[in-house]
């Protein structure tokens, strides 16, 4: 469904070349979730708006859904984005002129889709805002909003849907409503979901994680968790001889000196 081949972004700036992300592999098969993570300015937007097409790396191929998106002028990317992907991002970009159902049956319009409404419907049933279909983005909380926004993007039925820090903006019971209605959605209508995400409860529902640290791609090895327990048997060991050396101490220190001293007292009285 998705294969990255040496991806690399580098950008001109006044200062020199900045190197934005290197040699990032990846492949992620239909139905799969994969969670892109790492510190603030390791380039995890980037890579995401690369694979989704809306921007070109400087080398590497990006293959979606069969297709090579970096071989395409933009004219072919938009064409691959409407017919295969669908966005979630962390701001909602709902537009404030339109209802509910209306921002969410709008891309089904651009489509010349005569079912429009009765899709959009149907997906705001499904997050839970059936009652809430006449209702201005104003007049709703952000959870709600973000319900909107992954109502319009499933809407479209993309065989793959990237969300950009899905509950960056709202609190953790709210957030944690909206990660269930991804995961659920998800798996339901057998989409690839390509998350950002700061939060690591989000990203360990993932079945697979990529991690960035100032642009390059951070190899996770099993070898790694076990470290903890040499760690903690290195202390095991360590503690009982410390334990030992301070015993010895103690007795000669203490009770031969106390005792001589008593009984020299006793007899001079």
């Amino acid at each position: 469904m998705i294969e990255v081949s040496n991806i690399s972004k580098k950008v001109i700036t006044a200062e020199g070349t900045l190197s934005i992300l290197q040699k990032i592999n990846l492949s992620l098969v239909s139905g799969e979730s994969l969670a892109i993570v790492g510190p603030s300015g390791s380039g995890k937007s980037t890579l995401l708006g690369i694979l989704a097409g809306l921007d070109l790396p400087t080398a590497g191929s990006v293959s979606l859904a069969g297709q090579d998106i970096t071989a395409m002028d933009e004219e072919g990317r938009a064409a691959v984005r409407a017919e295969t992907v669908g966005f979630v991002f962390q701001s909602f970009h709902l537009l404030p002129g339109l209802t509910a159902l209306e921002n969410v049956a709008l891309p089904l319009e651009l489509q010349s889709d005569k079912e429009a409404l009765k899709t959009a419907a149907y997906y705001l049933q499904r997050v839970g805002l059936e009652h809430r279909t006449t209702h201005y983005p104003r007049q709703l909380s952000g959870g709600e909003q973000q319900r909107v926004a992954v109502a319009r993007a499933f809407a479209c039925r993309p065989t793959i849907l990237f969300a950009d820090e899905p509950t960056g903006n709202l609190d953790t019971g709210t957030g944690e409503k909206i990660s269930d209605l991804l995961f659920d959605l998800n798996k339901e209508e057998g989409t690839t979901l390509v998350l950002v995400t700061h939060e690591h409860n989000l990203a360990a529902r993932c079945g697979q994680r990529l991690v960035l640290a100032a642009g390059r791609q951070v190899v996770e090895s099993p070898i790694k968790k076990k470290v903890p327990g040499k760690k903690a048997a290195v202390e095991k060991k360590v503690a009982p001889d410390t334990k030992l050396k301070a015993k010895p101490k103690a007795k000669p220190q203490t009770e031969p000196e106390a005792k001589p001293k008593a009984k020299a007292q006793g007899s001079k009285s």
